[in-house]
């Protein structure tokens, strides 16, 4: 959770509310990455009647994530002492709230597209995953740090960009693997296969598109 010193120029009760819904924001996005991991492995390991209550539990996390942002930009607004940081609180909430947004996305693609994932592709697809969904949680700690202790910021980042760049590498060795090594493959499937990787590296981008906006604000508020 976010402690008491941020905002420290709001009245208290108002304050403890903008805490409070921040932290639920933060945890929700946190919620929706867990399922996004889960979702994506039952889907490899064949296991449908989980993977759609995976489905079902992602569209709740996004509605409620929206919600939330909303009630946030509505007390930010209300609060004239914020209007300097005002603007780019609002970028970071949606440039989080895009990461709720790819991973629903993303799960819901596996369902209406099906791709054929060889089995043998599946322990590359889950590294790839779970560096994605690493370079997506970090920003978290990230974001919470620019609240309580501006100055560790930079070292919670950092996590992000090394992710993001693991993600892209290994999202290039499956890639690579594929239109290489994977000759009984049509290439159709080949393209399928690209496409679905590109899906799951998608979220590491999203998560470095955080990472820069809490290097900008932290900066920002350095001067």
């Amino acid at each position: 959770m976010l402690n008491s010193n941020i905002y420290i120029c709001i009245p208290s009760r108002k304050q403890d509310k903008i805490i409070d819904n921040l932290g639920k924001f933060f945890d929700t996005i946190d919620q929706s990455l867990l399922v996004f991991g889960e979702g994506v492995r039952n889907y490899l390991y064949q296991n449908p009647e989980a993977f759609g209550l995976n489905l079902q539990a992602i569209t709740k996390l996004e509605n409620e994530a929206e919600l939330m942002r909303r009630e946030i930009e509505a007390e930010l607004y209300r609060q004239s002492s914020l209007i300097r940081m005002r603007g780019d609180i609002l970028r970071l909430l949606e440039r989080m709230d895009h990461m709720i947004d790819t991973v629903n996305d993303d799960l819901f693609q596996f369902d209406i597209e099906r791709p054929f994932i060889p089995s043998e592709l599946n322990a590359d697809y889950t590294k790839l995953l779970e560096l994605s969904i690493q370079a997506a949680a970090d920003t978290i700690p990230a974001a919470k740090a620019y609240f309580n202790d501006p100055g560790a910021v930079s070292d919670k980042v950092r996590r992000v960009y090394f992710y993001h760049k693991e993600a892209e590498e290994t999202s290039k060795a499956i890639k690579r693997r594929v239109f290489h090594e994977k000759d009984e493959l049509k290439l159709s499937q080949k393209f399928h296969l690209r496409y679905f990787a590109l899906h799951i590296e998608d979220l590491a981008s999203a998560a470095v598109r955080v990472a820069d906006q809490l290097s900008v604000m932290t900066i920002k508020r350095s001067l």
